[in-house]
């Protein structure tokens, strides 16, 4: 698929998905996608966990109930460390840059995907994830991305103009 078409049809996707597995060799480019992200000073400090497992996967929506993550056939977690240089941060910037690779490759492979950050920041969430997960200390679980093949239509939600947003000088 077309880089610019991806972009295009990326979509955050809720719904249910349908009961088909995701191939070793596409997890593979997805997961191969996330690490290939720009990180600050290059300290590639954003790691991945894929729960493929059913029985982890059910407790994930049961900390995380939603239609997409009680039916997903893999759930991406993206966990971070700090990445300090001086007083610049770079932690943020890395996990977000790691996950839409991530989103961006899901779509390649003819699936999809929510970035379900909101959620996983919220309370001690993130914290109950790594628990579960055996997350070692010093990573933050930063969000989940539940994906596979959907069930319903993906659409991306209408952008405002180019011009509202994009400036050529």
């Amino acid at each position: 698929m077309d880089f610019f078409d991806v972009v295009k049809q990326r979509g955050s996707y809720r719904d249910e998905f349908l009961p088909v597995e995701v191939p070793d060799e596409d997890l593979k480019a997805i997961l191969d996608a996330g690490v290939r992200a720009p990180s600050g000073y290059n300290g590639q400090t954003v790691s991945f966990i894929a729960v493929r497992d059913a029985k982890l996967r059910q407790q994930i929506a049961e900390l995380l109930p939603t239609p997409a993550t009680k039916t997903a056939p893999v759930i991406l977690v993206v966990a971070s460390e700090p990445n300090d240089h001086g007083s610049m941060n770079f932690e943020m910037v890395d996990y977000g840059a790691a996950t839409e690779n991530l989103m961006l490759a899901i779509t390649a492979c003819g699936c999809a995907g929510v970035w379900m950050d909101g959620m996983v920041r919220s309370g001690d969430m993130s914290a109950k994830l790594a628990k579960l997960l055996h997350v070692s200390e010093g990573k933050t679980i930063r969000t989940i991305v539940p994906f596979g093949k959907p069930a319903k239509p993906v659409s991306q939600k209408e952008k405002k103009p180019l011009g509202e947003r994009a400036k050529i000088l």
